[in-house]
C-alpha cells in the first residue's frame, strides 16, 4: 500500500511519477499534450490524468490534500538554448496558473504539503535573476519555506543534464534536522544558486531553508552501455552521412575522432550539430562530439538545438546514427519495460521533455520521505 500521496501538473510522460516509485500514490496528474497524456495512460493509467491547459482544472476535480504537488514546468522560455521569455513567456507563464491552484488549496486548507518545482538551472539567472526571485516570493507569500538543489543527473546516468530543484515545505512542517545544513554545499548548491538566494526579497530570505543531500551511489553505467546493436527507429547513417558529419568538426573536435582511432578500443561518443559563429559574425554549422562516456544533454528540436546522434569508432572504422528513442529512455533512468509512443518523434520529444527518475527517487528518499515522515 502507498504511502504517501502526491499531485503531477506538467507530468508528461509521467517521469517523476516513476522516480517516486510505488511508496507514493498519484491522486492527480494533469498535461496540455494529448499525445504525452496517452503515453502517461499507457504507462500508469488514465484514472487520475486530465489532458488540458493548467489554467482550466478545477480544485474540486483534485481529491484530499496530497502530500506533495511536483511541477516540472516548461522550461523553453527559461533555458539558455531558447528564447528567453522567462516567466512572462507563453509556456513557462504556464507556472502562474498552477500557482493560482496551489493558493485556492490553501484557502481550501488543502494545500500540499510539499511543493517541488523543476527546470531548467537558467531559472536562476533569466531576466536577471528576477523569475527567480518571483519564484521565491511566491513560495514565501503561500505559506511555505524553501530551499533549492542544482543536480547534474550524470550522477545518476550516464547524461549530462543539470537542473534546478526547488523544494517547498508547508510552514507548519518541521524538516528532520538531519536533512538541513547551516549554509551551501559545493556538491548541490552551484555558485549560481547562491548568489539567486541572495538576490530573493526579504521574506523569501527568511524562508530559505538550505537541504543536506547525500552523494549517491558511484554510477557505473557508461553510455556504451546503454547502446543497441541495430535499433529499427535509428538505423546506421551511410559512410558517406558520416564523413559530412565529420566534414563539419572543427580541427578539436576531428582530432578528437583521430585518438578514438588510435586508441585500438571501441569508443562510443555523442554528437551535436551545432550553430556557432565565426570572426566575422556568420553563422557556422559544426558537429562537436564527446568521447568522455556521457551523453550531452537531451533537448527536444524546440529546444533550439538538433537530436543527438552517436559516432561508434573501431580502428579505422568510424559510423554513426541518431540516438534511439530506447536509448533516449534508459539515459533518462527509465526501465525497457516503460511504454513509448510507436513514432521516433513522439518518443523522443517525450523523453527529452521529462525529468531524470532516478535524480526524482534521491531527493524523495533524502528529503521528501524523510519530511513526510517526521
Amino acid at each position: 500500500m502507498s504511502e504517501f500521496t502526491f499531485l503531477e501538473f506538467f507530468c508528461g510522460g509521467g517521469m517523476a511519477r516513476a522516480g517516486l516509485g510505488p511508496g507514493w500514490r498519484c491522486l492527480f496528474a494533469n498535461d496540455f499534450d494529448a499525445k504525452k497524456g496517452a503515453a502517461y495512460a499507457r504507462n500508469w493509467g488514465a484514472e487520475a490524468l486530465k489532458i488540458g491547459d493548467v489554467g482550466a482544472v478545477e480544485s474540486t476535480e483534485i481529491p484530499g490534500r496530497a502530500d506533495l504537488a511536483w511541477a516540472s514546468f516548461p522550461c523553453q522560455d527559461l533555458s539558455l538554448a531558447g528564447p528567453g521569455a522567462g516567466l512572462s513567456g507563453e509556456r513557462s507563464g504556464a507556472f502562474w496558473p498552477f500557482w493560482r491552484m496551489m493558493r485556492k488549496l490553501r484557502r481550501e486548507k488543502r494545500a500540499p504539503r510539499l511543493v517541488v518545482l523543476e527546470n531548467v538551472c537558467g531559472a536562476l539567472t533569466s531576466h536577471g535573476g528576477a523569475d527567480f526571485r518571483a519564484l521565491g516570493a511566491a513560495l514565501a507569500s503561500g505559506g511555505y519555506r524553501f530551499g533549492a538543489l542544482t543536480i547534474d543527473a550524470a550522477a545518476f546516468v550516464p547524461q549530462s543534464r543539470p537542473r534546478l530543484f526547488i523544494v517547498a515545505v508547508d510552514a507548519s512542517l518541521h524538516p528532520p534536522a538531519r536533512i538541513l545544513a547551516e549554509g551551501a554545499s559545493d556538491n548541490w548548491h552551484s555558485p549560481a544558486l547562491r548568489l539567486a538566494k541572495e538576490g530573493l526579497d526579504e521574506a523569501a530570505r527568511q524562508a530559505w531553508l538550505w537541504f543536506r543531500l547525500p552523494e549517491p551511489a558511484f554510477r557505473n553505467a557508461s553510455l556504451v552501455d546503454l547502446i543497441e546493436a541495430a535499433p529499427p527507429d535509428a538505423p546506421w547513417s551511410g559512410e558517406a552521412e558520416t564523413a559530412r558529419l565529420i566534414d563539419l568538426m572543427s580541427p578539436s573536435h576531428r582530432q578528437k575522432i583521430s585518438a578514438a582511432r588510435a586508441s585500438g578500443r571501441r569508443l562510443v561518443g555523442a554528437l551535436y550539430r551545432r550553430t556557432r559563429y565565426g570572426r566575422d559574425g556568420e553563422r557556422i554549422q559544426r558537429a562537436e562530439v564527446r568521447f568522455d562516456g556521457l551523453a550531452g544533454c537531451l533537448r527536444t528540436p524546440a529546444g533550439g538545438s538538433s537530436r543527438q546522434s552517436l559516432v561508434v569508432v573501431e580502428g579505422d572504422s568510424v559510423r554513426s546514427r541518431l540516438l534511439s528513442a530506447r536509448e533516449a529512455a534508459r539515459l533518462m533512468g527509465l526501465p525497457d519495460s516503460y511504454a513509448l509512443p510507436a513514432r521516433y518523434n513522439d518518443a523522443y520529444h517525450l523523453v527529452g521533455d521529462g525529468v531524470v527518475a532516478p535524480v526524482v527517487r534521491h531527493i524523495a528518499e533524502h528529503i521528501l520521505e524523510p519530511i513526510l515522515r517526521a
